[in-house]
């Protein structure tokens, strides 16, 4: 094992490496020792997702804490920016989420955070990394620390999202549907909501531990489809495991991409006053139909790299307050330090209140382009530039499309599958050649 962390923390299958609790232990212990390194207060605040797993993992992450000399605030089930916002609020050194996100209960993972509740760099990844692979040798007893249960932790979540929106009543006479995808969101969620004055249905907020994101969620949204149009509500709000991405179906039952969300909110906040230096920032798999959308609306557009934390990167380092990914993934600065799929869902239903409009109306600010994505296994992950075969169709393809299309072929961070996303006006162009690049990757990498 050489590397640990990916495009968004230590992902994998629970029990195999590097997900187990050996790894959990060293974590913990490497969590306080990069505390006292950066002269932070040794406090890791650890929150987890409804896995099966996640109890495991915590109780090993816990015992790394407390052997290094730390002190271990446990929040619970609480969705991912529940614990970037916990660990401001409660002075920790550094926050650490138990939770794979959107895949299956199966698979595990480690995000981490710093003690300003944004995700670490990556030379601050491989400063932790490397401790944890080099082990770091445990205090004497008389010097472990010790760890807390914060039994409010989520209640003290809802309550700071609350605060992002004006009034208790400022979503009455909203019907909304919520699928909790049965993780993280489904105790925050429906409270949210509920306290803001709407009237909610709620789909998956059932954890039992191994149906997290199973045929529901951010990934799944047929049943939220066919509720929205069986109730005849406004919206459908559909989170994913850690509820830090939403997807959003409108009234009519449409499904509305990320990019689609963030184009309703930019136009939102520049009516407003409140779109900083005029600028969003989307990472380079965002729809050619949002940059075109963002153009006509006056709004500048900055790109960066996949992975939300290298949105936020690229935000600061701009002076934007919107960003974010066109799989849900999106950041109010404003607001958070990290993308939240429950404020992502409160201002998008501020647009529909200040606008007036259907979210079916609101969603034609975008005309989305056909895209197709293929995620094609992968035995290994060489150069795409050193495969003579996948370099020269790419080119090929690139140079048919021309201005009005584009190919973005890339590996995952988390998984071994190498993603072929391929764009353009013509659906049926779009699919063949996302397929034959697929077919060329299957060749010679699978």
């Amino acid at each position: 094992m050489t590397k640990l962390f990916g495009t968004d923390g230590i992902r994998g299958m629970a029990n195999r490496d590097p997900i187990t609790t050996e790894i959990a232990l060293k974590l913990g212990r490497a969590a306080i020792r990069f505390c006292e390194r950066k002269g932070l207060r040794p406090i890791i605040v650890i929150g987890r997702d409804t896995r099966e797993s996640g109890k495991k993992l915590e109780r090993s992450l816990v015992s790394g804490v407390i052997s290094a000399g730390g002190k271990a605030f446990l929040t619970g089930e609480i969705p991912t920016p529940g614990v970037a916002f916990l660990t401001r609020e409660l002075g920790g050194g550094a926050g650490i989420v138990i939770s794979a996100s959107h895949n299956p209960h199966e698979y595990n993972g480690f995000k981490v955070f710093s003690h300003e509740g944004f995700k670490l760099s990556n030379g601050e990844e491989t400063e932790i990394e490397d401790m944890i692979l080099s082990e770091v040798t445990p205090l004497p007893i008389k010097h472990s620390g010790h760890g807390d249960i914060i039994g409010d932790a989520w209640k003290r979540y809802v309550f700071f999202l609350k605060e992002t929106l004006a009034g208790n009543d400022a979503l009455k006479n909203m019907k909304i549907v919520i699928d909790c995808a049965n993780g993280a969101t489904w105790k925050a969620g429906p409270a949210l909501f509920e306290g803001l004055g709407a009237r909610i249905e709620v789909l998956f907020a059932d954890p039992d531990g191994k149906n997290i994101n199973l045929n529901c969620g951010s990934q799944y949204t047929e049943t939220l489809k066919k509720k929205v149009l069986e109730t005849g509500f406004d919206v459908g709000l559909a989170f994913d495991g850690d509820g830090d991405r939403l997807i959003a179906v409108d009234e009519k039952g449409q499904v509305l991409t990320g990019d689609q969300v963030l184009t309703i909110c930019a136009k939102m906040l520049k009516n407003k006053g409140q779109l900083k230096n005029n600028l969003v920032v989307s990472t380079v798999m965002s729809n050619m139909g949002f940059r075109f959308a963002l153009k006509d609306l006056g709004i500048e557009h900055a790109s960066s790299p996949v992975g939300d934390r290298y949105v936020m990167e690229k935000m600061r380092a701009k002076g934007a307050v919107l960003g974010g990914e066109d799989s849900g993934h999106i950041i109010f600065f404003d607001h958070h330090t990290t993308g939240d799929g429950l404020i992502s869902a409160l201002q998008l239903l501020a647009a529909i209140k200040v606008f007036d409009q259907p979210l079916s109306g609101l969603a034609t600010l975008m005309t989305v382009f056909p895209q197709t994505l293929i995620n094609v296994p992968v035995k290994v992950k060489p150069d795409i530039s050193g495969v003579p075969e996948l370099a020269a169709v790419i080119n090929s393809i690139e140079q048919k499309m021309g201005e009005r299309g584009r190919v973005l072929v890339r590996y995952s961070g988390t998984e071994p599958v190498l993603r072929v996303m391929v764009e353009g006006e013509k659906e049926k162009d779009v699919e063949r050649f996302a397929g034959n690049i697929a077919e060329v990757v299957r060749r010679n990498l699978g």
